[in-house]
């Protein structure tokens, strides 16, 4: 069996993508061979092989034909509509062959021997279902990626316009900034862009919940996997390079919609219907009094365009509801 399975999720940041498989590639010497790589042997180390799966979300930047021509020892599966993240991610995990699967976005770069160092620690610790690079900006500092269960409370204060309001302890416990972000440790869940998981942990707990189209599944699967009594662990002496945003930069509402959304239906599957329905209600009152702010602001001249932008992002997520039915 393979060591590692890359699975990266693409949606139109074709370069991005083609820097992320490079540093896959060319960081520890992969020797292409049979449709996957061998690791070379490093600091110690015995070799390990992988294989990399790119999933393409039908990119029109011509994402899936750059595979095909620089990458062709790459197992490219090109899908003819976006089928959203946690889909896209569980139709890479249905094809990997590796005893880990590496869940890694395409706005990453590789840093030194990362993947091998995720592997041993892995391999020395047979009780951790998924492990987690520190992450990096570009400038290398350290990205905050850890996280504690969001409580309901968090819920209403986090990435809303109340959140500089938030009792301090209550986003510092959230975002473990009581702990510091250089030692190994276990931890609730882990931000998406580079998780790495046990394959026998992901037959025990399942496949991701397609029901999320983008954001919070992850969330929800780290969850899952430390209620079937997996350990989910932050290693900082693995290394990776986040660029942070690129795909949903380019959909200003729809990353509003997808990402509220989901967080709706995280507190409907955690919570029960009735906080959802609060939290709902209370996330459609954030963006009226927004739209109204944006609205002042254009009509006092201040910086229009993006005002008009705003507006219309705004006013679409209202009339969308952030109703999380339409998304599965």
């Amino acid at each position: 069996m393979i060591d590692l399975s890359v699975v990266i999720v693409n949606w139109n940041v074709c370069d991005l993508l083609r820097q992320c498989l490079r540093s896959i590639l060319d960081t520890r010497c992969w020797i292409l061979d049979a449709g996957y790589s061998t690791l070379k042997a490093s600091a110690g180390r015995p070799a390990s092989s992988i294989e990399i799966i790119v999933v393409d979300n039908a990119s029109t930047d011509g994402s899936a034909a750059m595979v095909r021509a620089e990458f062709p020892g790459v197992h490219l599966i090109a899908n003819a509509e976006n089928q959203g993240f946690p889909a896209a991610n569980n139709q890479g995990i249905a094809v990997a062959r590796g005893r880990y699967v590496l869940l890694l976005n395409p706005d990453t770069k590789v840093v030194g021997d990362g993947l091998a160092t995720m592997i041993a620690y892995a391999s020395a610790n047979p009780d951790v279902g998924i492990v987690g690079p520190q992450l990096l900006y570009p400038d290398g500092s350290v990205q905050s990626s850890r996280r504690r269960f969001p409580t309901l409370l968090t819920a209403f204060f986090e990435s809303t316009w109340l959140e500089g309001y938030a009792p301090r302890r209550l986003l510092e416990r959230y975002k473990f900034l009581d702990r510091p972000d250089d030692v190994v440790q276990d931890v609730d869940w882990l931000y998406g862009a580079a998780l790495m998981a046990r394959r026998e942990a992901i037959e025990q707990v399942g496949p991701m919940d397609e029901g999320f189209f983008m954001y919070s599944e992850e969330l929800d699967w780290c969850r899952r996997f430390r209620e079937a009594g997996w350990r989910v662990v932050y290693l900082p002496a693995a290394q990776i390079v986040h660029y942070g945003g690129k795909s949903s930069e380019q959909i200003v509402a729809a990353r509003h919609i997808h990402f509220q959304t989901s967080k709706v239906r995280y507190v409907r599957k955690y919570h029960g219907r009735v906080a959802a329905e609060a939290l709902r209600l209370f996330l459609l009152g954030n963006y009226v009094w927004q739209l109204g702010l944006e609205v002042a602001k254009w009509l006092l001249g201040h910086k229009r365009p993006l005002r008009a932008e705003r507006i219309a992002a705004y006013r679409q997520v209202l009339r969308h509801g952030l109703r999380p039915e339409r998304h599965g």
